[in-house]
């Protein structure tokens, strides 16, 4: 990657600022977060959807063995982007701070602190010498008594709640799908279908069975689901039928 305009002297300290006031790290790790696989949340009244798109690099590859969405708790999720193996301790870490909550309090952790706790430590990861910025987003989901919560998770530590997100390579092209479409009575059903058209659009349509990832957090349960492969194949079928009406009708 090509040094960010500028960065030349100031950009070898994680805690140096340069002079106008930037932090080069954690925008070289935003970067990496940019070069990721897509990763899309929606949320409506019944749950959150998680939706990845985690194409193989190669056909060698298992596509089993390639791990995007995470539980967390038994009413929480995560999305990954950017590097996995920065993504897999963050994981642990919300795992943890889970298990203390429940063992501390006797009551699930609300999804906001749990959020915030894993933006505290993310945040660490900036301010000290000898250390680097996590290179990784989240998007952190999950259900509590007052509704459905999604949250984005930046390198910096920065904290955003969102009603539908996406990180990764193709963030742009599915928040304009996203800011199109999504509307506020929308239902679990339909978030799920929002979801895999974004990942549509914003993989120029290379979405198949094996490529994509899906996971629920239902209201109803306060449970996390992940889909198996036959329902997955259900929705993508689903989902390359409806585009290709779509793309009927406009040449009509």
């Amino acid at each position: 990657m090509q040094p960010l305009a500028g960065a030349a002297g100031y950009d070898k300290g994680i805690s140096i600022f340069s002079p106008d006031g930037r932090l080069f790290q954690v925008e070289y790790a935003r970067e990496a977060v940019k070069r990721g696989t897509t990763s899309l949340g929606v949320k409506s009244s019944e749950g959150v959807v998680l939706v990845v798109d985690k194409r193989p690099s190669s056909k060698l590859v298992e596509p089993q063995s390639i791990e995007k969405i995470f539980q967390v708790d038994d009413h929480i999720g995560a999305a990954t982007s950017g590097l996995v193996a920065d993504a897999r301790v963050l994981i642990e870490k919300a795992r943890l701070e889970s298990q203390v909550n429940k063992i501390t309090y006797n009551e699930p952790i609300a999804v906001e602190i749990l959020a915030k706790k894993i933006c505290d430590m993310k945040q660490l990861y900036t301010q000290h010498g000898g250390v680097r910025p996590f290179g990784s987003a989240l998007l952190i989901a999950g259900v509590n008594d007052n509704g459905s919560r999604l949250f984005e998770t930046d390198p910096s530590g920065a904290l955003i709640e969102y009603k539908a997100t996406a990180i990764g390579a193709g963030r742009a092209v599915a928040m304009e799908v996203f800011e199109k479409d999504y509307t506020e009575d929308i239902t679990l059903a339909d978030a799920m279908e929002l979801a895999l058209d974004a990942v549509y659009e914003a993989t120029e349509g290379k979405t198949t069975n094996e490529s994509v990832e899906i996971a629920v957090i239902e209201k109803k349960t306060h449970g996390y689901r992940k889909l198996s492969d036959d329902e997955i194949s259900e929705h993508v079928e689903e989902l390359l039928i409806r585009k290709s009406k779509e793309d009927e009708e406009e040449e009509e």
